[in-house]
């Protein structure tokens, strides 16, 4: 392992570092979201149900990017950081690519179970290092710079799905998929940081002095009662407490929600307004990246604020966002009104890429060095179980059941599954926060 010296930590090479992640970042979600665009002549081509188009647009994705998340989470803590995120952009770049030559149900399916299994490397590896390449005044600012990821990789999804789709939704997935390679020798050969001691205060103290009862020395053992115990002095320590609980119940009822902005927007534009899918890709790529660019970054600063305020501030202005997000989706459901919708949509989109820095900034916090990458591994697998798993398939079924197919409006209903999980997320991001900042 090549240690970074003090003096590199926060220029040059770590800033290089961040730029190449940020760069992968948005090769994950350009290759993650693509299809979201092309559902619509995916169902065209191979006849499936909305249930069946929702099952393939994230699944096959979640099943693996979760249930290898806590795995990878692990050796993001044990083993070469970039290494494992170099082997895992390789396989998802590749199987992405392969995509295209799949011809039904289950070999789409396979290719995007194997999109999931390489993406699953990169989240809980990437944060942990960027951990180690910056000081923790930094790391919301640095978290959402990387997260801008996120905003850029879905606008060139929605923008590249959107153009690529006059000449076939094959051909978009051969463009996207197999140029990612060259990215992953890229990472490959990136320098590993030193690993850090953990920067909170709570999981600092020293050890309390020995219990005495009758002459005999009682030592609790060390390492696990900070994390395990939920008392009025260690609410805040680690994967276990509440807060963290609260945390990821929080963010993955949010994720439900804006994840479904990318999953069906395509889809309710085409069938409500009748929106062709190069147009709609145009505009839902220029305005992701308008609204999310500075979400991402301002974000982050808007969290440190008010983490500099309290304790569990970043978990306040999550629960802000989340509230925030309610009316402006049933103005994007129930208006026809171009003037209201376009509006209310750039808020969503603002609201659903804000948090991210954030509530990463919280699950490592919360878990101290150690555990910071199976910390990040649990919110990820969370919130992509609520936002895959549960919350698309079952607006998938919901529309099916409603009959959206033959009458497009139904689709509406079957998507205020969406401000019901924000006004939940807000909720219990706001308990979160005055659980960390109860004294």
């Amino acid at each position: 392992m090549q240690n970074l010296s003090e003096e590199t930590r926060e220029t040059g090479y770590a800033w290089y570092a961040l730029a190449l992640l940020m760069v992968v970042y948005i090769v994950n979600f350009l290759d993650r979201q693509i299809i979201y665009i092309l559902l619509p002549l995916i169902k065209k081509d191979m006849a499936f149900t909305d249930l069946e188009l929702a099952f393939l647009s994230g699944t096959p994705f979640v099943i693996f990017y979760t249930l290898l998340g806590i795995p990878f989470g692990w050796a993001a803590d044990k083993k070469s950081r970039t290494k494992l995120i170099a082997v895992g952009l390789a396989v998802w770049s590749l199987f992405s690519g392969l995509t295209g030559l799949a011809n039904g149900f289950w070999t789409l399916f396979a290719c995007r179970l194997m999109v999931g299994v390489g993406e699953a490397t990169l989240g809980p590896a990437a944060i942990s290092l960027l951990s180690d390449y910056f000081s923790p005044g930094k790391r919301a600012t640095v978290t959402s710079i990387y997260s801008m990821g996120i905003a850029i990789g879905a606008g060139l999804a929605a923008i590249f799905g959107g153009y690529l789709s006059q000449y076939g939704w094959r051909e978009a997935f051969y463009v996207v998929g197999f140029p990612g390679v060259i990215f992953a020798i890229l990472v490959f050969l990136l320098r590993e940081p030193a690993r850090t001691a953990t920067e909170n205060p709570e999981l600092q103290r020293p050890p309390p002095p020995p219990k005495f009862d009758g002459g005999e020395e009682q030592i609790e053992p060390p390492g696990i009662a900070p994390q395990a115990s939920e008392t009025s002095s260690n609410r805040n320590r680690g994967i276990y407490s509440m807060p963290f609980v609260l945390l990821c119940l929080g963010y993955g009822l949010f994720g439900l929600a804006t994840n479904n902005i990318s999953v069906w927007g395509a889809t309710y534009f085409n069938r409500i307004f009748e929106t062709p899918l190069p147009r709609y890709g145009y505009l839902a790529g220029i305005a992701t990246l308008l609204a999310g660019i500075p979400a991402t970054i301002f974000g982050g600063l808007i969290a440190d604020k008010f983490r500099k305020k309290s304790v569990g501030g970043r978990m306040y202005f999550g629960a802000c966002l989340s509230l925030v997000s309610v009316p402006c989706w049933l103005i994007a459901l129930f208006s026809d009104n171009f003037a209201l919708i376009i509006p209310a949509g750039v808020i969503l989109l603002f609201a659903a890429l804000a948090w991210l820095g954030a509530a990463a900034a919280d699950a490592t916090e919360i878990s101290g060095a150690k555990l910071r990458g199976v910390a990040v591994a649990i919110y990820f697998f969370t919130v992509n179980i609520a936002a895959y798993l549960i919350g698309a398939n079952l607006i998938g079924k919901l529309s099916d059941i409603l009959g959206s197919a033959q009458n497009p409006a139904m689709l509406r209903y079957a998507l205020l599954i969406c401000p019901v999980c924000c006004l939940l997320g807000a909720i219990l991001l706001y308990a979160g926060g005055k659980t960390r900042s109860r004294k």
